[in-house]
């Protein structure tokens, strides 16, 4: 059997809602404005079985992007793809937001460095984590406040990509000659290949209890963290 699964990623500013079969891109629909992924994703995904006359029913899983990313993104996805698995019975697939970005550009590079992805948290806050070439974690994802000495330790050991919408304004902060920083964009099959590679090992998530990933609760001004 090759398995058709439909990718979600919601979590960042970019929204990418793809359909793949057997790990290769079908076609993919994206949205660019934030604050409208709640109303575009039903429609894409309709729009993406449409086009391919596929019925949901021939759906054999769901994969998402489980975060760290945009609270409101985060919970548009993990609605979603919750609701259809639980209406069609098939398994769900939740991949990390930081290890997509650390995929995406250990494809685009050669080099032997390790990758550091910065999802912007607002004023000089992040997320992040640090991977080798071979995806290992070489630092769980978190959160953290940059300033000049962030990194310091680990770039006197090698090389480090840094990059994300968090890594901007690192930019400004660390002058190491190891720190690299590239604009790496966000590509529809690296989704498609990881999901794939989760279903064909059944690394499937439980549905019922699976929460996003947000490292740390969601307020504003008007009210304090979640205890």
């Amino acid at each position: 059997m090759i398995p058709i699964i439909l990718n979600i990623d919601t979590a960042l500013e970019q929204a990418i809602i793809s359909l793949s079969e057997g790990g290769k891109i079908l076609d993919f629909i994206i949205n660019n404005e934030p604050k409208g992924h709640a109303s575009i994703l039903h429609l894409a995904i309709r729009d993406l079985l449409k086009k391919y006359s596929i019925h949901p029913k021939h759906l054999d899983a769901i994969a998402l992007t489980a975060g760290p990313g945009s609270y409101t993104g985060l919970r548009v996805g993990m609605a979603a793809a919750k609701g259809l698995c639980y209406a069609l019975n098939i398994p769900m697939i939740t991949i990390g937001t930081l290890e997509l970005m650390a995929t995406n550009a250990i494809l685009e590079d050669y080099e032997e460095v390790m990758y550091c992805p910065m999802i912007d948290a607002r004023r000089m806050e992040v997320y992040t984590a640090l991977y080798d070439k071979k995806l290992n974690e070489l630092m769980p994802p978190c959160s953290i406040i940059l300033d000049e000495q962030t990194f310091g330790e680990e770039l006197k050991k090698g090389k480090i990509i840094f990059f994300g919408n968090g890594a901007l304004k690192f930019t400004m902060l660390q002058k190491h000659g190891s720190a690299m920083f590239k604009n790496i964009q966000m590509n529809p099959q690296t989704m498609a290949v990881i999901s794939f590679e989760k279903f064909n090992k059944k690394e499937f998530s439980n549905t019922t209890d699976n929460q996003p990933l947000y490292i740390k609760e969601f307020f504003t001004i008007n009210s304090s963290p979640k205890t």
